[in-house]
């Protein structure tokens, strides 16, 4: 039996976030069932430097975290807060400190940085698969058309 490499997928470059923000991405994993399934995540760059990141989803009711005005912190950024019910999180363990879901913790990812960049790891997340270019085809000329109007 061989081992396989782990799963890493870059998520953002490191210069992208500044100590103590946080910033959160729509990604897509595989399922249990082998199909696509959201996956909202939020990803912290500490006061201290480093990255730490969790499920975007309050335990309390399975929400993103982030509402209205997009923010993830307290008033004086020393804890996570969910945006609905106000439920605080410690920033490096995301223990609920008080709130509806107070003593459950966020659900944490695995982050590594490679090469300047955060990345994911130990998931298998869905490669984006935007839609084509509807331009990628054309040839460099541009056909005219002459009508007698």
């Amino acid at each position: 039996m061989t081992e396989r490499e782990p799963e890493v997928f870059v998520i953002c470059p490191t210069t992208s976030l500044a100590r103590g923000e946080a910033k959160a991405f729509s990604l897509s994993r595989i399922g249990d069932n082998g199909e696509a399934r959201p996956f909202p995540i939020v990803i912290v760059h500490t006061a201290s430097g480093g990255f730490v990141g969790y499920v975007n989803a309050c335990p309390h009711e399975g929400k993103w975290l982030n509402i209205g005005s997009g923010q993830f912190f307290n008033a004086d950024r020393t804890l996570l807060r969910c945006g609905r019910h106000g439920a605080t999180f410690e920033i490096d363990t995301g223990l609920c400190h008080a709130g509806a879901c107070e003593g459950q913790s966020l659900e944490p990812i695995a982050l590594a940085v490679i090469d300047g960049d955060v990345c994911l790891c130990g998931v298998a997340l869905v490669e984006d698969v935007s839609f084509p270019d509807p331009f990628d085809d054309l040839d460099e000329t541009m056909e005219i058309m002459i009508h007698p109007d």
